[in-house]
C-alpha cells in the first residue's frame, strides 16, 4: 500500500509558495489549490509534513494523509507529534 498525501488551500498560489521554499525549486501543478504526493515508505514524507505544520502561520493549507486505503487523517498541530511517533512504529525501515 502506498502512502498518498494531499495539500488543500482555498488561496490560490499557497501550495505552490511553500513547495518552492521546501524543494527551493519551482514544483509544476496542475491545479494550485491542490497536490498530491505518493510514497512507497511513509517515513519519507515526515519532512514535509513537518516543515508544514511548523510554518502553518505562513501558509494556510491543510494536510491529509492517507496511510491506509480509503482513509484520510487530517494533519495538525495537535496530532503531529503522535503520528511521527507511529510512522517510525509502523514503519521502522
Amino acid at each position: 500500500m502506498k502512502t498518498i498525501l494531499n495539500l488543500y488551500s482555498d488561496k490560490h498560489g499557497e501550495i505552490s509558495r511553500f513547495l518552492k521554499n521546501f524543494y527551493k525549486c519551482n514544483i509544476p501543478l496542475e491545479n494550485d489549490l491542490k497536490w498530491e504526493k505518493i510514497y512507497d515508505n511513509p517515513v519519507e514524507m515526515v519532512d514535509i509534513v513537518s516543515a508544514l505544520i511548523d510554518n502553518k502561520d505562513l501558509y494556510k493549507i491543510n494536510i491529509w494523509i492517507s496511510l491506509d486505503e480509503n482513509a484520510f487523517i487530517n494533519i495538525t498541530e495537535k496530532n503531529i507529534d503522535k503520528l511521527i511517533r507511529y510512522l517510525y512504529e509502523r514503519y521502522p525501515y
